[in-house]
């Protein structure tokens, strides 16, 4: 790194849009830098999505040894060790932080550990880190600095009493019991999770339904899942009175005229997540903002020319997948390689067991816009791989036009939900009917046979129901 080398993207933030941008630059034969205060891969790869489904994953296979006999197969008792279960998944977001680190050096890119500002337009300091002091001059800058989780009432999160979702990813004990505040994704991850290795899990949630960003239905199916699991739900529920003890967490969770207090090992709030942008401007670069959230147009750029911003930094969804779509549109427009995409359809996944995946509309909401539509459904419980599988819980649903087939929106709960939304992804962007995929002949017996059947429930063609 020399003060007077002139970048042609320096990107400020490691992590799935930060990352993404900085190599697609270099793909494109760019000199670029990409600034990252922690490690690459970000909040996502090291302190998110990549260690949790490895701790879910050991949820679900402890959850599968207990239900051994099911199989055939006379295990006696099962042992664990919470502290491994934790060490391995954060061996596995060192490997893919690794597996960064090296697509960085394969494509050029400039990687540099420190916390970045912008001074000027075209102009980034290091203000922190071993470099700090340095100045990278550039033709244009990258903003991708993502989120952080929110926290309520000024507590003091100490990692053991109080935690967000970074720090029970490191839990040095497992707690015998814990109140999770928030049941969305993260919530409802941490809930299974921990719930499977015998912890006495409390989930509240402030809106009607678990998981409410989902389909009702969908919703439900889970949250009817969670209590046969043993976990406690409180939905249109507050939490109001926290009090953090020597030993405990104290609190009242409110319901309407109903109050029930609780004291409990830990609380982990997982309430949603709040912008991420201290320290990246200096006071001579004034950015438009929403609530915090940089504003962008159509090519992602900010008020100020040259100056850019993609991933959780411009506001929801807040998903990987859609930062790092976001970022990539960004790069290929700036250096005309494309016009830059505006983010359509997206899944949306929770890796609790039975697991969640949708894209596209609920059925609330078409129902809200007053569409004419239909619904395809179809159980697992149906499904012959499924049942073979002891998986049989869930469901395919798909709404469609009334008039065109055209696929408006789909829901899966399963155990495979996640893996299986991707055809209806491909086919809502091909702009693809119910009649198409059910014209589409699946491998049998698959679980992706059900997505063929709910798009032929549509009109009554299913053959398994």
């Amino acid at each position: 790194m020399a003060d007077k080398e002139v970048y042609d993207l320096v990107v400020i933030g490691g992590g799935p849009a930060g990352y993404a941008a900085a190599i697609r630059a270099g793909q494109l034969g760019k000199k670029v830098a990409c600034v990252e205060k922690e490690r690459a891969g970000g909040t996502c790869l090291n302190w998110g999505c990549i260690p949790s489904k490895a701790l879910l994953k050991s949820a679900e296979l402890f959850e599968s040894f207990k239900k051994a006999e099911t199989f055939g197969f006379k295990i006696g008792s099962i042992e664990y060790d919470f502290a491994k279960v934790i060490k391995r998944s954060r061996g596995v977001a060192d490997q893919m932080a690794k597996g960064i680190e090296f697509l960085f050096k394969k494509n050029k890119v400039e990687y540099i550990t420190g916390q970045a500002q912008i001074s000027v337009p075209g102009m980034v300091e290091i203000v922190e880190g071993s470099a700090k002091g340095s100045f990278l001059s550039t033709k244009n800058v990258l903003i991708a600095t993502g989120c952080r989780p929110r926290i309520v009432n000024d507590l003091e999160v100490d990692g053991e009493r109080v935690m967000t979702s970074r720090e029970a990813l490191v839990m040095k004990t497992q707690p015998k019991s814990i109140v999770i505040m928030g049941a969305g994704a993260i919530g409802a991850e941490f809930a299974y999770f921990l719930n499977a290795f015998g912890t006495e899990v409390t989930l509240v949630e402030m809106l009607p339904s678990i998981l409410p960003v989902e389909d009702e239905e969908a919703s439900a199916c889970v949250a009817r899942s969670f209590k046969k699991q043993g976990i406690h739900l409180h939905v249109d529920t507050r939490v109001e009175n926290i009090k953090v003890l020597k030993g405990s967490v104290k609190m009242d969770l409110i319901s309407g005229d109903k109050t029930e207090s609780v004291e409990v090992d830990s609380l982990l709030i997982a309430v949603g997540v709040v912008p991420n942008l201290n320290g990246t401007l200096s006071s001579k670069v004034k950015l438009d903002l929403d609530r915090g959230y940089i504003k962008v147009d159509d090519k992602y750029e900010t008020n100020v020319k040259g100056v850019y911003a993609a991933g959780d930094i411009i506001g929801p969804p807040w998903l990987a997948h859609v930062a790092t779509f976001e970022a990539v549109q960004t790069v290929n427009g700036i250096f005309g390689h494309s016009k830059p995409q505006q983010v359509g359809n997206f899944p949306g996944c929770t890796y609790c067991q039975p697991q969640v995946a949708s894209t596209g509309l609920t059925e609330q909401a078409l129902k809200e816009k007053k569409v004419a539509y239909k619904v395809g459904k179809f159980p697992f419980a149906a499904s012959g791989k499924a049942v073979a599988a002891n998986a049989s819980e869930g469901f395919v649903k798909v709404l469609s036009d009334e008039a065109t087939g055209e696929i408006l929106g789909v829901h899966i709960v399963g155990s495979d939900a996640t893996e299986l939304i991707a055809e209806y992804g491909l086919a809502m962007t091909m702009e693809a009917t119910v009649d198409e995929i059910h014209g589409t002949i699946h491998a049998h017996p698959t679980l992706s046979e059900a997505l063929a059947e709910a798009a032929a429930a549509t009109t009554g063609e299913a053959i398994h129901i």
